[in-house]
Formats: C-alpha cells, structure tokens, sequence
C-alpha cells in the first residue's frame, strides 16, 4: 500500500483539534446514483455531532425499471456512533430487492461483536465499518461490511489525482481501488470528503456515484 498523500495531510490538520470538530463533512453529503447513465436513485449521509460524539445515519434508495416496471430495488438504512475517531457502534437494515439483512456491531472489551442476520462473531478491534465515507477505511485491510455484517478482505492502493465531475462544477480529489472482497474506485478530496464512487454492479452494468454540491 503506497503511502497515502490526503490523509496524510488530514493527520497534520488534526494535530491541534478533537476528531469531531475536524470532521471534514457539513450536516450532509449526497449523491445521485447512476447505473450505465440513467439514475436510479440516491445516497445521503446525516451527520451530528455533540462533543466528541459523531453520529452518523446512511439511506440508500435504488430503483432500477425495465419498460416501466420495477425489476430491481434496494434500501439500506445505517445509524453509526463514533467517539471522536473511535468506532464505537452500527445498526443497519438492508432489503436487496426483497432478501433482508439486520447488522448490529459494537466495540466491546473483546473487540467489535458483530450480531447478523444467521450468525455472530467478534472482530478485531481496528476494524471500520464499509460506509464509504471515512477516509481512514483506505489504510484498512479488513472492513465489516454493513450490509450483511460479514468480515470484507481488501487491498487500497492510491491510484492518483483526478479532476472529478459533480453536479455543480469540478473537484480536484485523489483516486483510491479497493480489491478483494470489495471492488470499486472512491475518491476523496483535499479536505478528506468522500466525493466519488464507481463499481461493476454483480449484472455487470456500471454504477457511478455522481455528488450533489
């Protein structure tokens, strides 16, 4: 894994100031979700914060209609906790055009106790969890995925610097290709913000994550 240049410089900005307050997000963060073009859909992130406390919550919405009618849909709802740049908590709930999941992971003295839908497990105390947002998740080699609480084996290397389109103008950002378990592109900006996503959906078709600023 190449070092990594914008988190870097997230870590010197920090130097002087709590996690919470430096975190690099306004109160949202949302995206139009487009499968080869035509949009299906959305992502958005709430964030509050109180004292060191962060408070996350994710919806996903994604409908994809062949003539008219709806052949595929997705929800996904997620509420994290974290203590400054500690996990601490995740709740979600996914319908994958009708197969339901319920996560629900939590720092203990042991590590992270994961409860899913079939089975429960403890992982490793440094693991994140997969919603995109945080830029700390490309030093990662494990990630919990949210989805359907399994354990997600990756490798992120720093590809380079683009000029990314969103849905007001243009961003400079740094591109990052995760491998593995999980497969996309995401791409962060100079200020650590998630601004960007592609991934081959399991049909094959491309889905782009297209941010709304």
């Amino acid at each position: 894994m190449r070092l990594l240049s914008v988190f870097a410089l997230l870590i010197a900005g920090a130097a002087t100031a709590s996690a919470a307050q430096d975190l690099p997000y306004g109160s949202t963060q949302s995206f139009a979700v487009y499968r080869n073009g035509e949009q299906i859909g959305r992502h958005t992130l709430n964030f509050q914060h109180s004292g060191a406390t962060i408070s996350v919550a994710t919806n996903i919405d994604f409908a994809v209609k062949l003539l008219g009618i709806t052949a595929y849909r997705y929800s996904h709802r997620a509420q994290e906790m974290w203590n400054g740049d500690t996990f601490q908590y995740v709740a979600t709930q996914t319908d994958d055009n009708g197969k339901r999941f319920s996560v629900k992971a939590q720092r203990t003295p042991t590590g992270i106790t994961v409860e899913r839908t079939g089975g429960k497990q403890v992982l490793p105390p440094d693991v994140l969890p997969s919603t995109h947002w945080n830029i700390r998740q490309v030093r990662q080699q494990v990630l919990l995925n949210t989805q359907d609480g399994t354990e997600s084996k990756v490798q992120v290397s720093e590809v380079g610097r683009e000029k990314i389109k969103t849905l007001n103008g243009w961003l400079d950002a740094t591109r990052f290709r995760y491998t593995g378990d999980v497969n996309k592109d995401q791409w962060f900006d100079d200020k650590g913000r998630w601004v960007k996503t592609t991934f081959k959906a399991s049909d094959g078709s491309t889905i782009d994550y297209v941010l709304e600023e």
